[in-house]
């Protein structure tokens, strides 16, 4: 025979047993997000490195970025939560890219540099492909045509931004002192980070 107090006791153990806990996570959606990896163009197995590593922009929040030219990286932030990081190519010897922190004061989807870029006749063939404006000569009848610099985010006021551009060899400078990053990337980061974004370009 069970005496009174225990057969209480086994009775509530067997009834909260038997009870199902409430599920604190029952009226939340709970959303896990893949990051998205880019390869370069050319790769080499499994010696590869991604170009770039995107896990998401959030929903709101500010948005800044590091740039650090040690590693040829860009590392953006929102919400000082790490939503992804770039392999950029940044100004090559002779063309240096300023250090410091900058602002994005200008965005432009479809710029063209005023500086830089291909000289053509007046046949449309392409007569120097690597020309500076006022300094080589222009055939009668051709024309300078700068060079595309998609997805523009302006830092400077002599001409150095963000933007779309290759990266020949990652982790190497390449640029002409502009930060270039791969197409897809910057087209992510130039829909989140409006003018007034802060830039911070380490040595």
């Amino acid at each position: 025979m069970i005496p009174g107090r225990l057969l209480f006791s086994a009775i509530a153990l067997a009834t909260l047993s038997s009870c199902q806990m409430p599920n604190p996570f029952a009226s939340q959606e709970v959303v896990v997000r893949r990051a998205i990896i880019v390869q370069p163009a050319h790769t080499n197995g499994s010696q590869s490195r991604p170009l770039f590593v995107w896990h998401g922009g959030g929903n709101s929040g500010p948005v800044r970025v590091t740039i650090d030219l040690s590693q040829q990286k860009a590392f953006i932030f929102r919400n000082n939560q790490n939503i992804g990081w770039t392999y950029v190519a940044t100004g090559r010897t002779g063309f240096n890219t300023p250090t410091g922190t900058f602002r994005i004061s200008e965005k432009i989807v479809n710029k063209r540099s005023n500086r830089y870029g291909t000289i053509v006749d007046a046949n449309g063939r392409t007569v120097n492909s690597n020309a500076t404006a006022g300094v080589h000569r222009v055939p009668s009848g051709g024309r300078f045509v700068g060079a595309k610099m998609p997805y523009w985010m302006r830092l400077t006021g002599n001409g150095i931004g963000m933007h779309a551009g290759a990266i020949p060899r990652p982790g190497s400078p390449a640029s002409h002192g502009c930060v270039r990053l791969p197409y897809s990337a910057v087209a992510k980061l130039y829909s989140i980070a409006p003018t007034g974004t802060p830039v911070t370009i380490i040595p």
